[in-house]
């Protein structure tokens, strides 16, 4: 054992010691710098969104994530080959990887990017009453895949962003002043003014029924047997339901005290006897 380590020269292995030595010190030194960049990129992207309200904090977030893993990437690739590791082949790898994986989740990619483009364009936000995609209800949750919806009767919908992006969305809430429109019908023999004169009665004792602008009331059709009136009362946008749900009930009292005739359908029946 004594003649071994007599015979053993340190000195020739003192170099490649030395080497992987300074390999692992670069290495740590690295990585430790690369984690400190991408927090740093991390939270200063963050921060974009926080410093300006009108700027989703969600898709802020999101890439913020995109750039730290980037930068992440590019570090564990610089700490491998550190080691001699031959990244070329690791990153080819990677890049079919990626392909493959893109393949198998282009529904899933396609929400991704809708829902990229919803939070930067906004053409809605949480607490709005939306159309979309077939569905009605009350936004509450936007993310990077789905739209959650509530609707009135308690019912959570998810939509995924791909079915939202592309097609017609009617926001309700854009606006903070809404109108709400409302037909009613007259018979022929009715006066048209005094009709008018009730419905304008019941628009300005509603409490949520604006006086600027003023509601709008004119006959819009003639029917067959009615005298139509298009009613466009205005309102706040949290009071429109109220008022579309409430008003024709006050209408139709209205038009029975002051005795005006609403038509209804009627139906002849002529019966022919065969045997005369």
């Amino acid at each position: 054992m004594e003649e071994f380590l007599a015979s053993l020269d340190i000195n020739q292995y003192l170099p490649a010691a030395l080497a992987w030595a300074t390999n692992i010190l670069l290495a740590l030194a690295i990585l430790i710098i690369g984690l400190w960049v991408a927090s740093k990129v991390y939270n200063a992207i963050v921060a974009i969104a926080n410093s300006h309200p009108q700027l989703d904090d969600t898709l802020f977030k999101f890439f913020g994530s995109v750039a730290r893993y980037t930068i992440l990437a590019f570090v564990g690739i610089a700490v491998l080959n550190r080691f001699g590791v031959q990244t070329a082949s690791i990153i080819a790898l990677l890049g079919a990887a990626g392909l493959a994986i893109g393949l198998a989740l282009q529904g899933t990619l396609s929400n991704l990017a809708a829902g990229v483009m919803l939070l930067i364009f906004r053409p809605y936000k949480v607490n709005d009453f939306v159309d979309a995609a077939g569905k009605f209800g009350k936004v509450t949750e936007i993310d990077l895949f789905t739209t959650i919806l509530q609707t009135f009767d308690n019912k959570q919908i998810i939509i995924p962003n791909s079915q939202i992006w592309g097609e017609q969305i009617v926001n309700h809430s854009h606006h903070e002043i809404r109108g709400v429109d409302m037909t009613f019908g007259i018979a022929y023999n009715e006066n048209i003014d005094a009709a008018r004169a009730v419905i304008d009665k019941v628009l300005a004792d509603h409490p949520h029924v604006l006086k600027d602008p003023a509601p709008f009331v004119e006959v819009s059709t003639l029917n067959d047997s009615s005298v139509d009136f298009i009613v466009r009362p205005f309102c706040h946008g949290e009071h429109y339901f109220d008022i579309l749900f409430s008003v024709p009930e006050q209408v139709k009292k209205a038009l029975d005290e002051a005795n005006i005739e609403i038509p209804f359908p009627h139906r002849k029946v002529i019966v022919v006897n065969e045997n005369a």
